[in-house]
């Protein structure tokens, strides 16, 4: 009897778990409104291409064709914006601008929307960056490369000569200047270049430049640097200077210290024989003169540089006409009546340098104003170092401004 009732419990505790797992698996609707969930498919190959005060995202579409539109939300859902799903081919791109944003780092949240209103797994879109003042309050314009001037050529054009660029994303420099009808025009100078003619310059006008950055590659925004910088001189053409022998002029000690060499290009201190080296008869003061083969309204400083040994000029002056005609002193040089001879027939005293070193590296030195037409160059050598009989000069250059 004892038997019977165990197996009867047994029986019935079976009974009942049997029952209990009878349950059928959409039994969870009544938890949803007897419906499913539905998730769209989720977009894929995100991208943000920044810009400024504002960003581009962009997306492969999702190949769901229930999809109608993508929402994207920032701010923890304060902001969003709508984008209709115009294509399902996986290959396309959708294009996201999202303006009027501050410069941050962003973090957006991308779904896909069925047109039932359901939505997709959420795509997070993390370091959105946008970019603004604070950015571009960085950026420098590339520099000038004054081992290589600017130069302001015969045929009226003018040359800028730049550094390599020192971030790789500068993108160009745009250089403003007028030309001689009197327009403001540009020319720009690709990052991958280092050099940039400006044709038609108008002499003695002011040009600028600025250079422009992308913070990084595909930004849709280019930004310029805040501050534009001037070019504060060009070189006159020396290739085009010419040597002038008035009667009284210093004469080249041979036939390869002739004076042309002070305008061949190479600008650092020289040995003999390529320098301009004089006679010693006439000896010191003496004077040189050469024709630059144009006439310059707006010449703005000399340098000059000496021998590498010796026999440099300490102290000299700088005299500039722009017609030679009817101008030329009978005079020597060393006579107390030249310099005012000089400027009764119509010569200008554009400066008078004193070297207080041995005279021997490139000296620079600015130019009297206001400024004067000037063609013909004299310099008057007035003391040198170690000899008064000779003088030797390196390389004499003359800049516009």
């Amino acid at each position: 009897m004892k038997k019977y009732y165990k197996n009867s419990w047994i029986l019935l505790a079976c009974f009942l778990a049997v029952g209990g797992c009878s349950k059928k698996p959409t039994d969870y609707r009544s938890f949803l409104n007897n419906t499913e969930i539905t998730y769209p498919g989720k977009v894929n190959g995100t991208q943000v291409l920044p810009g400024n005060g504002r960003l581009m995202l962009t997306w492969h579409p999702s190949p769901d064709p229930s999809i109608a539109k993508y929402v994207v939300t920032w701010n923890n859902g304060a902001d969003s914006v709508v984008m209709p799903a115009a294509s399902h081919n996986t290959s396309d791109t959708v294009k996201c601008i999202i303006n009027n944003l501050s410069e941050y780092s962003y973090t957006f949240f991308l779904y896909s929307y069925d047109g039932e209103g359901n939505r997709s797994v959420v795509t997070e879109i993390d370091n959105a960056q946008v970019y603004g003042n604070i950015y571009r309050s960085g950026l420098h314009n590339r520099m000038l490369d004054f081992s290589k001037p600017s130069l302001l050529n015969g045929d009226g054009s003018a040359t800028l000569n730049f550094l390599p660029p020192t971030d790789t994303i500068n993108i160009a420099t745009r250089c403003k200047y007028v030309n001689n009808s009197g327009d403001t025009v540009y020319a720009y100078l690709p990052s991958s270049n280092s050099t940039v003619t400006l044709p038609d310059f108008k002499e003695g006008t002011k040009i600028t430049f600025q250079s422009s950055f992308i913070p990084s590659i595909g930004a849709i925004d280019t930004f310029y640097s805040i501050i534009n910088d001037s070019v504060p001189y060009l070189m006159c053409d020396k290739t085009i200077f010419t040597e002038v022998h008035l009667p009284n002029d210093l004469n080249p000690y041979g036939s390869d210290t002739y004076l042309a060499r002070i305008w061949d290009g190479n600008m650092q201190p020289r040995g003999y024989p390529e320098i301009f080296h004089s006679s010693g008869g006439p000896g010191i003061p003496g004077t040189i003169t050469f024709d630059m083969h144009k006439i310059y309204s707006n010449l703005g400083k000399i340098e000059e540089t000496g021998r590498s040994c010796c026999h440099n000029p300490l102290d000299f002056e700088i005299w500039g006409i722009a017609d030679t005609t009817g101008a030329i002193t009978s005079l020597t040089p060393g006579d107390g009546g030249w310099a005012a001879d000089m400027t009764a027939k119509g010569w200008t005293l554009l400066k008078e340098v004193v070297r207080t070193d041995d005279g021997v590296a490139p000296y620079d030195a600015i130019l009297n104003n206001p400024p004067t037409p000037v063609r013909f160059v004299v310099i008057r050598i007035k003391t040198v170092a170690t000899n008064q009989s000779y003088t030797n000069i390196s390389q004499v250059t003359l800049w516009d401004k």
